[in-house]
């Protein structure tokens, strides 16, 4: 990047705005996704959710494999504002496992429609085999808490018994309300039409911001193609080998939107922008 810096002289100070607000808009929705899937009884404000999320997604950007972390810092907070443990744990299994199949759903609709833009690549057959792979391992805990709860709990109490401070009959009992809540949340039909609106809406906006820093450098790309090399890259950085896909997101992203039409100067320059505001402006806020 640093033979490109002289691009940023020109850079369009507007589309930069924009980006950044349409990045602020894609974690509030993070945050709105959060309050629906939360009983109602109970529920901090949106700004107190709109902090948790913001204050766990710094701790998954800075620790490898940092949902794990992200996800026991959040249990903490919300369960520190009263929300019961069990609510909490539904809210967050649910939340990850529905973002990932709305971003590879979303994905695979931008692929179907970039292969006849820009031709079919060998990436998308590995992208398409660590989608199914993430699809498969969601719907497999799906099916075994919603119709396999009462013989996880049974295991999960046997391994309870054995861990000091722990106790079988509570994670029995953890196991069993959980798999009671996953089965009411998908007979509620108001709470999955919302829920799949601000998960598509995460995405959305946060490819939108990145389409306003490539803009920013006087490029303007293709939004399926895009959004294509957006969800290829999103998807590989799901592989935890650092946190939230730092590196993987951005080195794949400039070299598929290159691929793609784009300048390698512009392209790069672009992504950087993009993950200045997406990666790392989380975690100081």
């Amino acid at each position: 990047a640093s033979k490109d810096l002289y691009l940023l002289g020109r850079i369009g100070v507007l589309w930069t705005v924009a980006g950044t607000a349409l990045e602020a808009a894609s974690l509030f929705c993070y945050a709105l996704l959060t309050r629906v899937l939360l009983p109602a009884d109970g529920r901090p404000g949106i700004g107190r959710l709109f902090g948790i999320d913001l204050s766990a997604a710094a701790v998954a950007h800075v620790i490898p494999a940092g949902t794990i972390g992200s996800a026991g810092v959040g249990y903490q907070l919300f369960t520190a504002e009263g929300v019961d443990g069990t609510d909490v744990g539904v809210m967050m299994a649910t939340k990850g496992m529905g973002s990932t199949v709305v971003l590879n759903v979303l994905l695979w609709l931008a692929l179907v429609v970039s292969i006849p833009l820009a031709g079919f690549r060998p990436l998308y057959g590995t992208v398409a085999i660590v989608g199914a792979a993430l699809l498969a391992g969601c719907a497999a805990l799906v099916i075994g808490f919603t119709r396999g709860g009462a013989r996880a709990a049974r295991m999960l109490r046997a391994v309870g018994d054995k861990i000091p401070r722990v106790g079988g009959e509570r994670l029995e009992k953890i196991v069993l309300q959980a798999s009671d809540s996953l089965r009411q949340l998908a007979t509620d039909r108001r709470v999955l039409v919302w829920s799949l609106t601000w998960a598509s809406l995460n995405w959305l906006l946060d490819a939108a911001s990145l389409w306003c820093f490539i803009a920013a450098f006087g490029s303007f790309a293709n939004p399926v193609e895009l959004f294509a090399a957006y969800g290829i890259a999103n998807v590989l950085g799901a592989i935890p080998i650092s946190p939230a896909g730092l590196g993987v997101i951005d080195s794949v992203t400039p070299v598929l939107l290159v691929s793609f039409g784009l300048t390698r100067s512009v392209a790069t320059l672009g992504v950087l922008g993009w993950r200045l505001v997406n990666f790392w402006l989380p975690i100081p806020a």
